[in-house]
Protein backbone atom coordinates (compact mmCIF):
# COMPACT_ATOMS: atom_id res chain seq x y z
CA UNK A 1 0.00 0.00 0.00
CA UNK A 2 2.62 2.46 0.74
CA UNK A 3 3.90 2.11 -2.57
CA UNK A 4 1.10 3.18 -4.56
CA UNK A 5 -0.27 7.05 -4.79
CA UNK A 6 -3.39 6.27 -2.96
CA UNK A 7 -4.25 4.27 0.08
CA UNK A 8 -5.82 0.79 -0.46
CA UNK A 9 -9.47 0.77 -2.56
CA UNK A 10 -11.55 1.10 0.79
CA UNK A 11 -9.84 3.28 2.67
CA UNK A 12 -10.09 5.85 -0.49
CA UNK A 13 -13.77 5.66 -0.95
CA UNK A 14 -14.37 5.62 2.81
CA UNK A 15 -12.70 8.98 2.62
CA UNK A 16 -13.67 10.31 -0.47
CA UNK A 17 -17.32 9.59 0.72
CA UNK A 18 -16.78 11.39 3.76
CA UNK A 19 -15.43 14.69 2.04
CA UNK A 20 -18.07 14.78 -0.30
CA UNK A 21 -20.86 14.39 2.20
CA UNK A 22 -19.68 17.15 4.13
CA UNK A 23 -19.22 19.42 1.83
CA UNK A 24 -22.64 19.20 -0.02
CA UNK A 25 -24.21 18.88 3.62
CA UNK A 26 -22.71 22.70 4.23
CA UNK A 27 -23.84 23.82 0.86
CA UNK A 28 -26.90 23.09 1.06
CA UNK A 29 -26.87 24.82 4.51
CA UNK A 30 -25.13 27.57 3.60
CA UNK A 31 -27.18 27.78 0.37
CA UNK A 32 -30.41 28.03 1.73
CA UNK A 33 -29.49 30.71 4.69
CA UNK A 34 -28.34 32.97 2.06
CA UNK A 35 -31.13 32.38 -0.49
CA UNK A 36 -33.14 33.04 2.47
CA UNK A 37 -32.08 36.58 3.60
CA UNK A 38 -31.70 37.16 -0.14
CA UNK A 39 -34.97 36.55 -0.92
CA UNK A 40 -35.80 38.82 2.30
CA UNK A 41 -34.44 42.08 0.92
CA UNK A 42 -35.48 41.32 -2.93
CA UNK A 43 -38.95 40.08 -2.87
CA UNK A 44 -40.09 43.33 -2.20
CA UNK A 45 -38.79 44.68 -5.05
CA UNK A 46 -40.26 41.69 -7.10
CA UNK A 47 -43.74 42.36 -6.02
CA UNK A 48 -43.69 45.69 -6.64
CA UNK A 49 -44.24 45.24 -10.03
CA UNK A 50 -47.46 45.41 -10.65
CA UNK A 51 -48.67 41.77 -12.11
CA UNK A 52 -45.92 39.69 -10.00
CA UNK A 53 -46.72 37.28 -7.96
CA UNK A 54 -45.74 34.42 -6.08
CA UNK A 55 -44.25 32.97 -9.31
CA UNK A 56 -42.24 35.56 -9.89
CA UNK A 57 -41.04 35.45 -6.74
CA UNK A 58 -40.48 31.09 -7.59
CA UNK A 59 -38.82 32.61 -10.64
CA UNK A 60 -36.23 35.18 -8.81
CA UNK A 61 -35.05 31.84 -6.25
CA UNK A 62 -34.02 29.63 -9.71
CA UNK A 63 -32.34 32.63 -11.33
CA UNK A 64 -30.57 33.67 -7.69
CA UNK A 65 -29.98 29.95 -6.23
CA UNK A 66 -27.03 28.84 -9.37
CA UNK A 67 -24.97 32.30 -8.62
CA UNK A 68 -24.93 31.53 -4.61
CA UNK A 69 -24.02 27.58 -5.13
CA UNK A 70 -21.50 29.04 -7.94
CA UNK A 71 -20.34 31.28 -5.17
CA UNK A 72 -20.18 29.05 -2.28
CA UNK A 73 -18.98 26.22 -3.35
CA UNK A 74 -15.25 26.83 -2.75
CA UNK A 75 -15.84 27.70 0.79
CA UNK A 76 -17.81 24.44 1.00
CA UNK A 77 -14.80 22.59 -0.45
CA UNK A 78 -12.76 23.99 2.65
CA UNK A 79 -15.02 23.76 5.24
CA UNK A 80 -16.17 20.07 4.17
CA UNK A 81 -12.27 19.23 3.66
CA UNK A 82 -11.25 20.61 7.49
CA UNK A 83 -14.27 19.02 9.34
CA UNK A 84 -13.36 15.15 7.50
CA UNK A 85 -9.72 15.54 8.53
CA UNK A 86 -10.81 16.74 12.09
CA UNK A 87 -13.16 13.63 12.65
CA UNK A 88 -10.43 11.42 10.87
CA UNK A 89 -7.90 12.99 13.69
CA UNK A 90 -10.25 12.90 16.32
CA UNK A 91 -11.05 9.23 15.72
CA UNK A 92 -7.57 8.89 15.45
CA UNK A 93 -7.70 6.93 11.83
CA UNK A 94 -5.00 9.34 10.67
CA UNK A 95 -2.83 8.51 13.23
CA UNK A 96 -3.26 4.79 12.01
CA UNK A 97 -3.22 5.19 8.15
CA UNK A 98 0.58 6.90 9.33
CA UNK A 99 1.16 3.68 11.30
CA UNK A 100 0.84 1.69 8.15
CA UNK A 101 3.24 3.76 6.54
CA UNK A 102 1.23 6.16 4.21
CA UNK A 103 2.67 9.35 3.63
CA UNK A 104 0.37 12.96 4.40
CA UNK A 105 0.21 12.96 0.49
CA UNK A 106 -0.85 9.36 0.29
CA UNK A 107 -3.59 10.07 2.97
CA UNK A 108 -4.80 13.48 0.58
CA UNK A 109 -5.02 11.62 -2.39
CA UNK A 110 -8.67 10.76 -2.21
CA UNK A 111 -9.93 14.17 -1.20
CA UNK A 112 -7.81 15.65 -3.88
CA UNK A 113 -9.24 13.08 -6.58
CA UNK A 114 -12.37 14.03 -5.21
CA UNK A 115 -12.01 17.83 -5.13
CA UNK A 116 -10.75 17.36 -8.74
CA UNK A 117 -14.37 16.16 -9.65
CA UNK A 118 -16.05 18.91 -7.77
CA UNK A 119 -14.11 21.10 -10.05
CA UNK A 120 -15.44 19.34 -13.19
CA UNK A 121 -18.73 19.58 -12.03
CA UNK A 122 -18.21 23.19 -10.61
CA UNK A 123 -16.71 24.50 -14.18
CA UNK A 124 -19.87 22.34 -16.19
CA UNK A 125 -22.13 24.41 -13.65
CA UNK A 126 -20.69 27.64 -13.75
CA UNK A 127 -20.85 27.57 -18.14
CA UNK A 128 -23.85 25.79 -18.76
CA UNK A 129 -26.20 26.95 -15.57
CA UNK A 130 -25.27 29.86 -13.92
CA UNK A 131 -24.18 32.27 -16.97
CA UNK A 132 -27.41 31.50 -18.36
CA UNK A 133 -29.14 32.44 -15.14
CA UNK A 134 -26.95 35.69 -14.71
CA UNK A 135 -27.95 36.50 -17.85
CA UNK A 136 -31.35 36.38 -17.75
CA UNK A 137 -31.32 37.81 -14.25
CA UNK A 138 -29.49 40.63 -15.39
CA UNK A 139 -32.20 41.62 -17.75
CA UNK A 140 -35.13 40.96 -15.55
CA UNK A 141 -33.39 43.57 -13.23
CA UNK A 142 -33.14 45.94 -16.00
CA UNK A 143 -36.44 45.92 -16.61
CA UNK A 144 -37.36 46.42 -12.78
CA UNK A 145 -38.81 42.61 -13.13
CA UNK A 146 -40.96 43.17 -15.07
CA UNK A 147 -42.10 41.33 -18.36
CA UNK A 148 -39.41 38.55 -19.27
CA UNK A 149 -36.68 39.16 -21.55
CA UNK A 150 -37.65 36.81 -24.50
CA UNK A 151 -34.06 35.23 -25.10
CA UNK A 152 -31.61 34.59 -23.07
CA UNK A 153 -28.29 35.58 -23.70
CA UNK A 154 -29.37 38.70 -25.86
CA UNK A 155 -27.83 41.84 -25.02
CA UNK A 156 -30.26 44.16 -23.03
CA UNK A 157 -31.38 48.54 -22.57
CA UNK A 158 -28.17 48.88 -25.05
CA UNK A 159 -27.11 52.90 -25.72
CA UNK A 160 -24.78 54.13 -28.38
CA UNK A 161 -24.26 57.30 -29.45
CA UNK A 162 -24.10 58.82 -33.21
CA UNK A 163 -22.96 62.07 -32.92
CA UNK A 164 -25.27 64.43 -30.79
CA UNK A 165 -28.36 61.56 -31.25
CA UNK A 166 -28.39 58.93 -28.28
CA UNK A 167 -30.14 55.31 -29.44
CA UNK A 168 -31.21 53.30 -27.15
CA UNK A 169 -32.17 49.32 -27.69
CA UNK A 170 -34.06 47.57 -25.89
CA UNK A 171 -32.74 43.93 -26.74
CA UNK A 172 -30.16 42.82 -29.60
CA UNK A 173 -30.23 39.51 -30.95
CA UNK A 174 -27.06 37.88 -33.11
CA UNK A 175 -23.79 39.23 -34.08
CA UNK A 176 -22.14 41.25 -36.74
CA UNK A 177 -24.43 42.54 -39.60
CA UNK A 178 -27.30 40.14 -38.56
CA UNK A 179 -27.59 41.52 -35.64
CA UNK A 180 -31.33 42.44 -34.70
CA UNK A 181 -32.75 45.40 -33.10
CA UNK A 182 -36.05 45.34 -30.95
CA UNK A 183 -37.24 48.21 -29.09
CA UNK A 184 -35.55 51.07 -30.91
CA UNK A 185 -35.31 55.18 -29.62
CA UNK A 186 -33.44 57.97 -31.13
CA UNK A 187 -33.52 60.75 -29.13
CA UNK A 188 -32.61 63.39 -32.13
CA UNK A 189 -30.19 66.35 -30.99
CA UNK A 190 -28.97 69.03 -32.61
CA UNK A 191 -25.88 71.34 -30.18
CA UNK A 192 -27.14 69.12 -27.04
CA UNK A 193 -31.06 70.31 -27.88
CA UNK A 194 -34.01 67.53 -28.35
CA UNK A 195 -35.22 68.02 -31.34
CA UNK A 196 -37.31 64.38 -31.93
CA UNK A 197 -38.13 61.48 -30.73
CA UNK A 198 -38.17 58.17 -33.13
CA UNK A 199 -39.21 54.95 -31.66
CA UNK A 200 -39.65 51.81 -33.78
CA UNK A 201 -40.02 48.15 -32.65
CA UNK A 202 -37.32 46.65 -34.24
CA UNK A 203 -34.77 47.12 -36.59
CA UNK A 204 -31.92 45.48 -39.48
CA UNK A 205 -28.51 46.92 -40.32
CA UNK A 206 -28.31 47.81 -43.86
CA UNK A 207 -24.55 47.40 -44.74
CA UNK A 208 -22.67 50.65 -45.31
CA UNK A 209 -25.80 52.70 -44.87
CA UNK A 210 -26.63 52.45 -41.22
CA UNK A 211 -29.94 50.53 -39.59
CA UNK A 212 -33.16 50.40 -40.91
CA UNK A 213 -36.08 50.96 -38.57
CA UNK A 214 -39.88 50.62 -38.60
CA UNK A 215 -42.67 50.91 -38.67
CA UNK A 216 -41.71 53.80 -36.55
CA UNK A 217 -43.18 57.19 -34.69
CA UNK A 218 -41.81 60.30 -34.65
CA UNK A 219 -42.68 63.17 -32.01
CA UNK A 220 -41.57 66.59 -32.75
CA UNK A 221 -40.54 68.34 -29.43
CA UNK A 222 -41.21 71.80 -30.63
CA UNK A 223 -44.54 71.52 -32.42
CA UNK A 224 -45.61 68.44 -30.08
CA UNK A 225 -47.45 66.68 -32.95
CA UNK A 226 -46.98 62.58 -33.61
CA UNK A 227 -46.74 61.10 -36.81
CA UNK A 228 -45.57 57.93 -38.42
CA UNK A 229 -43.41 56.83 -40.85
CA UNK A 230 -43.13 53.51 -42.64
CA UNK A 231 -39.36 53.18 -41.70
CA UNK A 232 -36.13 55.67 -41.71
CA UNK A 233 -32.30 55.03 -41.71
CA UNK A 234 -30.92 55.72 -38.41
CA UNK A 235 -27.27 55.14 -37.30
CA UNK A 236 -25.59 55.68 -40.17
CA UNK A 237 -22.25 55.90 -38.35
CA UNK A 238 -23.22 53.06 -36.18
CA UNK A 239 -21.27 49.60 -36.60
CA UNK A 240 -22.55 46.48 -35.61
CA UNK A 241 -20.24 45.56 -32.72
CA UNK A 242 -21.29 48.99 -31.42
CA UNK A 243 -24.25 47.28 -30.40
CA UNK A 244 -23.54 43.80 -30.24
CA UNK A 245 -19.99 44.60 -27.69
CA UNK A 246 -21.47 47.34 -26.26
CA UNK A 247 -21.64 46.13 -23.09
CA UNK A 248 -19.66 42.57 -22.56
CA UNK A 249 -20.64 40.87 -18.70
CA UNK A 250 -18.33 38.05 -18.34
CA UNK A 251 -20.62 36.30 -15.80
CA UNK A 252 -23.18 36.42 -18.66
CA UNK A 253 -21.53 34.41 -20.70
CA UNK A 254 -20.59 30.97 -21.09
CA UNK A 255 -16.47 29.80 -21.68
CA UNK A 256 -16.94 29.65 -25.63
CA UNK A 257 -19.39 32.77 -25.77
CA UNK A 258 -16.83 34.73 -24.21
CA UNK A 259 -13.62 33.94 -25.81
CA UNK A 260 -15.82 34.56 -29.15
CA UNK A 261 -16.65 37.92 -27.74
CA UNK A 262 -12.98 38.69 -27.08
CA UNK A 263 -11.67 37.92 -30.23
CA UNK A 264 -14.69 40.42 -32.12
CA UNK A 265 -13.50 42.82 -30.18
CA UNK A 266 -9.76 42.16 -30.55
CA UNK A 267 -11.09 42.60 -34.55
CA UNK A 268 -12.59 46.36 -33.98
CA UNK A 269 -9.53 47.01 -32.04
CA UNK A 270 -11.20 47.53 -28.34
CA UNK A 271 -9.49 46.87 -25.04
CA UNK A 272 -9.69 43.03 -23.96
CA UNK A 273 -7.37 42.51 -21.15
CA UNK A 274 -10.57 43.08 -18.45
CA UNK A 275 -12.03 40.15 -20.31
CA UNK A 276 -9.46 38.14 -20.87
CA UNK A 277 -8.52 37.67 -16.98
CA UNK A 278 -12.09 36.56 -16.41
CA UNK A 279 -11.98 34.31 -19.20
CA UNK A 280 -8.90 32.59 -17.44
CA UNK A 281 -10.86 32.95 -14.20
CA UNK A 282 -13.72 30.54 -15.27
CA UNK A 283 -10.74 27.74 -15.24
CA UNK A 284 -8.96 29.17 -12.28
CA UNK A 285 -12.06 29.16 -10.38
CA UNK A 286 -13.96 26.09 -10.05
CA UNK A 287 -10.01 24.59 -9.99
CA UNK A 288 -9.56 26.24 -6.96
CA UNK A 289 -11.25 23.43 -5.49
CA UNK A 290 -8.49 21.20 -5.50
CA UNK A 291 -6.60 23.39 -3.86
CA UNK A 292 -8.59 23.36 -0.64
CA UNK A 293 -7.49 20.11 0.47
CA UNK A 294 -3.82 21.41 0.76
CA UNK A 295 -4.71 24.28 2.12
CA UNK A 296 -6.86 22.39 5.17
CA UNK A 297 -4.17 19.74 5.55
CA UNK A 298 -3.05 21.49 8.51
CA UNK A 299 -5.78 20.18 10.12
CA UNK A 300 -5.32 16.15 9.64
CA UNK A 301 -2.26 15.80 11.16
CA UNK A 302 -1.05 16.48 14.59
CA UNK A 303 -2.01 14.13 17.88
CA UNK A 304 -5.66 15.44 18.98
CA UNK A 305 -4.55 14.92 22.47
CA UNK A 306 -2.69 17.90 22.27
CA UNK A 307 -5.01 19.94 22.41
CA UNK A 308 -3.66 21.80 19.00
CA UNK A 309 -6.69 20.18 16.85
CA UNK A 310 -8.32 23.64 17.23
CA UNK A 311 -5.49 25.72 16.12
CA UNK A 312 -4.64 23.86 12.90
CA UNK A 313 -8.37 24.04 11.65
CA UNK A 314 -8.07 27.64 12.05
CA UNK A 315 -4.89 28.14 10.81
CA UNK A 316 -6.17 25.71 7.60
CA UNK A 317 -9.39 27.81 7.25
CA UNK A 318 -6.85 31.06 7.62
CA UNK A 319 -4.90 30.02 4.36
CA UNK A 320 -8.10 29.34 2.73
CA UNK A 321 -9.50 32.50 3.03
CA UNK A 322 -6.83 34.20 2.31
CA UNK A 323 -6.59 32.61 -1.12
CA UNK A 324 -9.84 33.76 -1.74
CA UNK A 325 -8.58 37.43 -0.71
CA UNK A 326 -5.72 37.00 -3.06
CA UNK A 327 -7.75 35.96 -6.05
CA UNK A 328 -10.26 39.13 -5.89
CA UNK A 329 -7.31 41.33 -5.16
CA UNK A 330 -5.57 40.15 -8.46
CA UNK A 331 -8.41 40.25 -10.38
CA UNK A 332 -9.26 43.98 -9.37
CA UNK A 333 -5.39 44.61 -10.24
CA UNK A 334 -6.09 42.80 -13.62
CA UNK A 335 -9.31 44.52 -14.42
CA UNK A 336 -7.01 47.83 -13.80
CA UNK A 337 -4.40 46.68 -16.31
CA UNK A 338 -2.09 46.18 -13.40
CA UNK A 339 -1.14 42.26 -13.98
CA UNK A 340 -1.07 40.44 -17.46
CA UNK A 341 -4.26 38.73 -17.59
CA UNK A 342 -3.00 35.06 -17.25
CA UNK A 343 -1.17 36.21 -14.26
CA UNK A 344 -4.76 37.55 -12.66
CA UNK A 345 -5.96 34.45 -12.94
CA UNK A 346 -3.38 31.88 -12.33
CA UNK A 347 -1.07 33.66 -9.81
CA UNK A 348 -2.82 33.41 -6.57
CA UNK A 349 -3.61 29.51 -7.56
CA UNK A 350 0.15 29.00 -8.36
CA UNK A 351 1.39 30.58 -5.18
CA UNK A 352 -1.18 29.09 -2.46
CA UNK A 353 0.43 25.55 -4.33
CA UNK A 354 3.50 26.11 -3.23
CA UNK A 355 2.48 27.67 0.36
CA UNK A 356 -0.04 24.41 0.88
CA UNK A 357 3.05 22.30 -0.10
CA UNK A 358 5.26 24.20 2.07
CA UNK A 359 3.04 23.94 5.25
CA UNK A 360 2.50 20.46 4.58
CA UNK A 361 6.34 19.48 4.19
CA UNK A 362 7.06 21.79 6.94
CA UNK A 363 4.72 19.79 9.23
CA UNK A 364 4.39 16.06 7.64
CA UNK A 365 6.97 14.93 5.63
Amino acid sequence: MTNSMFPSRTVALYTGRLFLVRTFAILFALVLVLQTLDLLSSSGDILAMPGNTQAQVWTYVSLRAPQIISFLLPFCVLLGTILTLITMNQNSEVVALKAAGLSAHQVLAPLLVASMGVAVVSFVFNDRIVSRATATLTQWQNVNYGAMPIDRGDRANVWVRDGDDLIQVDQVRGRGVGAQLGGVTLYDRTGGNLQSIIRAPQGVYVAGNGWRIGPATRFDVASGQQAAIPSIVIGRGVRPDQFTLASVDADSLSFGALRAAIGDLAESGRPTKALEGALWHKLSGPLSAVLMPLLGAVAAFGIARSGKLFVRAVIGMALGFAYFVADNFALAMGNLGAYPPFLAAWAPFLLFLLIGEAVLFRTEE
